[in-house]
């Protein structure tokens, strides 16, 4: 096995739960939605509420949503573009620098306003941002490496979602879905030696978690997802909560697997 890749059909970092503070701690913000769509907002946070004890877990919103949903608490109402989506870069920005670490879930309307906002936001944020499905394809635009700048980065992502990143950062190498789990390891392993970002992704049934050159590999089946529900919004959210209590990314990501 090539040293930078470690594989684990159990929990290794079982110390990362012992980290889980008793009283309330940190604060999580969870982003995104439209006019139409919300629900993976408002599950991610409910999912936080109920599973980890965080002082608060918010929920930002565009305000083209307020007529549609009860009153929430710890809502915050940001403008919208005339599709219903986020408008501006530095209501974004204010938004997840107000928080310990964010969660970008995706729903956001697919317009250039909403597309350069997010995309700058992200660039210039200076907290643990987490982003997967659609936010990923909204950030994966030409110049894309500068956000995979952004040490605060990760991008939970498919394999075609990677490939998108990897073309709009201009990086040198490609990935393929017919790729083995070793080349695509390898690549990872590459990646994040030349950007401080991190990167979760799903490839031959298996979950890789790669940041500063290391790659933990686990396969799917030893963990309580599937293909499908691993997108739902609860690794994600898992992985945000348990980053705060335990400093070393890599590993609380990797427990948060199992």
């Amino acid at each position: 096995m090539e040293e930078f890749l470690h594989k684990f059909s159990e929990n290794p970092y079982g110390g990362v739960f012992w980290n889980i503070p008793e009283q309330k701690q940190g604060t999580i913000n969870v982003i995104g939605g439209n006019s139409q769509l919300f629900r993976s907002v408002v599950k991610i946070a409910e999912y936080l509420e109920i599973n980890f004890p965080l002082k608060k877990v918010g929920m930002v919103l565009p305000d083209a949503l307020k007529d549609k949903l009860p009153p929430f608490e710890n809502i915050a109402w940001l403008s919208s573009t005339g599709t219903g989506s986020f408008a501006s870069e530095e209501e974004l920005l204010q938004a997840l620098n107000s928080g310990d670490a964010n969660i970008l879930p995706g729903d956001f309307s697919k317009n250039t306003v909403t597309r350069q906002a997010v995309a700058s936001a992200c660039v210039s944020s200076d907290k643990p941002l987490f982003v997967t499905r659609d936010a990923v394809d909204l950030v994966a635009v030409d110049g894309a490496d500068r956000l995979l700048e952004n040490e605060n980065l990760v991008v939970v992502c498919s394999m075609v979602q990677l490939q998108k990143l990897l073309h709009a950062a201009y990086y040198p190498k490609v990935v393929l879905l017919s790729s083995s789990l070793l080349q695509v390891a390898e690549l990872l392993h590459k990646l994040t030696l030349s950007f401080p970002s991190a990167v979760v992704t799903l490839h031959n049934e298996t979950i890789l978690i790669a940041k500063d050159g290391k790659v933990n590999a686990v396969p799917l089946d030893k963990t309580p997802y599937t293909a499908m529900n691993i997108w739902n919004g609860e690794l994600i959210a898992r992985m945000a909560a348990l980053s705060l209590y335990h400093p070393e990314f890599i590993e609380a990501a990797t427990a948060s697997v199992f």
